[in-house]
């Protein structure tokens, strides 16, 4: 058996034998996932509009929500409840990540057309980076249980600090990682379509969408220090963990085209994703003397989830209600 969960792993969460073939059947999944999206759906760089993104991200949803009775029939209801659970924390964090790119894309004007390519190759560099966490998380948690605590902590301060700094956001003229990017590789501010690199008098220099990949790349970083502890409040399972995390971020280049442009009607947004953040982070606190069920975490997160997205259209639906307009001005008088 391959990766299989450690025998001092708490019976709060499930503990699976998930054998070789398991994990090759997942990463062929995905590699094919990717293979069509990038060869046949989106083999031409084009604008993608709203209708055609709100079509994507429906077939998205659809093979997460599909994997997790996959996990089902294979490892049976807790495993699925560990794996739905993580789905959504992964996904519902996963908006705030969305809106960065569209400061990232906007700031170096970069053609709608070109985006989706760009997008792939960050995604595809998440998805390891997501595993590499994956894998160190779960294994310090193993070695360490004490690491809980510091998770919990995180997690906690992440939420407060969700409430407090509000709509703080990466300002890519401000990154100096961006810097260091500049003075390690000959950047030029042309275009070349949708190539990363470009020849121009014999040289070669990365395009700006290069740079673009980059700092989408960073930025998923900074966003996975947030979502991988908060999936492992919910499961130790690598097989459940990864799982989640891979279907709930494939979907997310659909998802960015649908919600690029709606920051402001998500007002309510921020603190859903904080109480979620505050709920997992107490959960990790309080293992020790209570285990919450799994069930139980799956209920609090989409109820939060909806209510916050509830509540979010709801202010901007009163917002456009109270938009006075103004009236026709009186026809002049007859003299």
């Amino acid at each position: 058996m391959l990766l299989a969960a450690s025998e001092d792993v708490s019976d709060s969460f499930v503990q699976l034998d998930v054998g070789v073939g398991w994990w090759v059947g997942l990463l062929a999944l995905i590699m094919v996932l990717l293979l069509v999206d990038l060869l046949v759906v989106h083999k031409e760089g084009h604008e993608v509009y709203t209708r055609e993104a709100a079509i994507e991200s429906a077939v998205w949803i659809s093979i997460g929500l599909a994997f997790g009775l996959v996990v089902w029939w294979g490892f049976g209801g807790a495993a699925a409840g560990e794996y739905y659970s993580g789905y959504l924390i992964e996904k519902s964090l996963s908006v705030d990540n969305v809106f960065v790119w569209a400061l990232i894309m906007s700031y170096f004007v970069v053609p709608r057309r070109y985006q989706h390519r760009v997008l792939f190759w960050g995604i595809f560099g998440a998805l390891i980076l997501r595993a590499v966490f994956i894998f160190a998380g779960i294994a310090l948690i193993e070695k360490f249980e004490w690491v809980l605590y510091v998770f919990g902590a995180f997690l906690l301060y992440t939420a407060v600090k969700l409430v407090v700094g509000g709509d703080e956001h990466v300002d890519p003229s401000k990154s100096k990682f961006l810097k260091l990017v500049h003075k390690i590789v000959p950047l030029t501010d042309q275009m070349d379509g949708q190539k990363l690199f470009t020849r121009i008098d014999g040289k070669r220099f990365a395009t700006p969408l290069f740079a673009v990949l980059l700092l989408v790349e960073a930025t998923d970083v900074l966003f996975a220090v947030d979502s991988v502890p908060a999936v492992l409040a919910v499961s130790h399972e690598q097989f459940i963990v990864f799982a989640s995390n891979a279907f709930a971020i494939l979907g997310l280049r659909a998802l960015y085209f649908l919600l690029a442009d709606m920051h402001a009607r998500f007002s309510y947004l921020q603190e859903g994703l904080a109480i979620i953040l505050a709920f997992v982070g107490v959960k990790m606190l309080i293992h020790h003397w209570y285990v919450i069920p799994t069930w139980l975490s799956l209920l609090v997160i989409a109820i939060v989830l909806l209510a916050s997205i509830g509540f979010s259209l709801r202010a901007t639906r009163d917002a456009d209600d109270h938009i006075s307009i103004p009236e026709d001005p009186p026809p002049p008088a007859e003299r």
